[in-house]
């Protein structure tokens, strides 16, 4: 039988400051193109990928981590509206942050924000039809009983102060819009 060549063996999991430093000065001399060669010629054991991913998501100068404003959470849920889970794309419309993050926040934050919101939403409407109702202003379209008032924002607050937030797909709903009548959009549509 032949001896195979062995693969060579590579680094996996965490990146150390020393890593860091080499592959940023390997960038700065051969620009960030032909991963597998800024791999080999920084001497990492990493593959390209790796390479590539560290610089994209974590190395970059021009990268903005943490701390998503609220304009951003905005601007994020009204994309995802639209365009659904395409992370690149989001990002794009984001400066300076990543698709990775983007996607990242998305699954640990909003969409968890968002299910709560429903839940709160539903069991306010629940708590709303069960009395017999006084009024018929409420603005869910479910009867309101005389310990409801609706707020500006569309949601319901009962006479203890809580308030319960509006749904975010009805709220962003973009089902009647054409898509090419959304300047912004024109930009990914070409």
């Amino acid at each position: 039988m032949k001896n195979l060549p062995t693969k060579k063996e590579v680094n996996k999991g965490a990146w150390t400051e020393e890593e860091d430093r080499k592959l940023a000065e390997v960038i700065a001399v051969h620009g960030a193109k032909r991963w597998k060669i800024i791999a080999a010629k920084a001497n990492l054991n990493r593959c390209g990928k790796s390479c590539r991913l560290r610089w994209l998501n974590y190395l970059r100068p021009n990268i903005k981590r943490g701390n998503i404003s609220d304009q951003e959470e905005d601007l994020i849920l009204r994309l995802h509206k639209l365009l659904g889970n395409r992370w690149s794309l989001i990002a794009g419309r984001l400066p300076g942050r990543t698709d990775n993050e983007i996607k990242n926040y998305w699954n640990s934050h909003l969409s968890k924000k968002i299910k709560l919101n429903e839940n709160q939403l539903a069991a306010s409407q629940r708590a709303c039809s069960k009395t017999t109702p006084m009024e018929e202003n409420c603005s869910f379209g479910v009867r309101e009983p005389n310990n409801c008032i609706s707020n500006s924002t569309g949601g319901v607050v009962d006479h203890g102060g809580s308030n319960v937030n509006f749904n975010v797909d009805d709220f962003f709903d973009f089902s009647n819009e054409d898509p090419l009548n959304l300047e912004w959009m024109s930009k990914f549509i070409e």
